[in-house]
């Protein structure tokens, strides 16, 4: 099925960028919220979006009128039965995405394609909600969505191959790059991701080193922000919600960093609140470095030491788990971490970086981790049978992928 129309359910950020980069690839868009001052809200987004173009220089003004034409905003379903495809952009709340389904049901033809994007809920359950979970998919962007070229595509189990396919076509249309990924906790790249911001909190809150050091260590791995500087873009409630999935789901390898908690408990979510790991705002209320020492004494936390494979391993060794358990393949993996996360791309991705490394100095590595630090870094089974079997990575010609020796 071509889709020729869509709809975004939510006009705050995300959804009114999934709106625009739809508008960008000429499709008309209606964006609906609750509250008429929520979409105009949206609306003023997108216009800014395309006001930014033009100010760069990468499009005329008349141009950019037309796009923003293509965007009718809302706060009814009027002109739903027309649409070929509805992406879901409320908050990450499973009642409140599957009251948005729920209602979608009668306001939409039964050809309508129904996508969520969330970022860790299952897909499966999300479609009983509907009398069309063949039709119901997974269709995660990735913030900002006008700049981040990944879309995962992620079929729940009743999820028919025709929806999946339209959906990546689709995707391809308004220029992104799909990766289909089987559904799991975190999906693909949140899972990954997660180990990682976690394992920064780790290393903060036992004072391996500072907030700043951490951070220029990711940057110059190659990485285009820190891992702290990414949380308070994020929004450090969103992560630390994943960060719950992740846990409900794998367990005590995911085990939240306490740090996580204390700044919730003082909302400082991030640049939206004006504090989360950073200050943004004109300051006067405790510094990390207080909250950091507090929790320190209160939990007896003893010091220890910073690397970058404290941050990196863990997200490798999480994908060699994806893989063994076909949520994705090599390629789409690393491909995933380029264009998700900005990964570096000069280290092709997780995989190929290991490759690199060479598995039997990585399995070493995170051997060594685990007796320091514990679940966090116990090594995938995948990756001790390749290492039994000589299968190291580019020294020897083949790991995750073969090389010419």
């Amino acid at each position: 099925m071509n889709i020729y129309k869509a709809a975004v359910i939510g006009a705050g950020t995300m959804g009114a960028e999934i709106a625009q980069v739809m508008s960008y690839a000429d499709i008309p868009v209606l964006l609906k919220d609750v509250d008429q001052r929520l979409v105009e809200q949206g609306l003023n987004k997108i216009k800014s979006l395309y006001q930014g173009r033009v100010e760069k220089g990468k499009m005329k003004a008349s141009e950019a009128e037309e796009k923003i034409k293509r965007v009718t905003g809302l706060t009814t379903f009027d002109g739903f039965r027309d649409v070929d495809l509805v992406i879901e952009a409320v908050p990450e709340r499973m009642d409140l995405k599957k009251k948005v389904f729920q209602e979608l049901e009668s306001n939409v033809s039964d050809d309508t394609i129904l996508a969520t994007n969330t970022s860790a809920l299952s897909i499966s359950e999300l479609s009983v909600a509907t009398h069309r979970p063949e039709k119901v998919v997974g269709m995660h962007f990735f913030f900002p969505a006008h700049v981040m070229k990944l879309v995962e595509v992620i079929p729940g189990l009743m999820t028919s191959d025709e929806t999946v396919e339209d959906v990546v076509s689709f995707s391809e249309t308004i220029r992104k790059i799909p990766v289909r990924v089987n559904e799991c906790a975190g999906f693909l790249v949140n899972r990954l991701l997660m180990p990682y911001l976690n394992e920064a909190a780790y290393c903060l809150q036992e004072g391996a080193a500072t907030l700043e050091e951490i951070d220029q260590s990711a940057t110059a791995f190659g990485l285009p922000m820190g891992p702290f500087t990414l949380v308070d873009n994020l929004g450090l409630d969103v992560c630390s919600d994943v960060v719950q999935v992740l846990l409900g789901s794998y367990g005590n390898r995911m085990a939240p960093a306490e740090i996580w908690e204390k700044l919730k408990e003082r909302k400082r979510f991030g640049k939206k609140t004006g504090a989360g790991f950073y200050e943004y705002g004109t300051g006067g209320g405790e510094t990390l470095q207080k909250i950091v020492g507090q929790l320190r004494q209160e939990l007896r936390i003893q010091k220890t030491t910073f690397s970058i494979e404290r941050l990196v391993y863990p997200m490798i060794n999480e994908a060699i788990l994806c893989l063994e358990e076909h949520v994705s393949s090599e390629s789409d993996i690393d491909m995933a971490m380029v264009a998700g996360i900005g990964f570096p791309q000069d280290k092709e991705g997780v995989l190929h970086f290991a490759d690199e490394v060479g598995l039997d100095r990585l399995l070493e590595t995170l051997l060594s981790l685990y007796r320091d630090f514990g679940n966090r870094f116990w090594p995938a089974p995948l990756l001790k049978r390749m290492v039994g079997a000589g299968l190291l990575g580019k020294k020897t010609g083949r790991g995750f992928f073969e090389y010419s020796t």
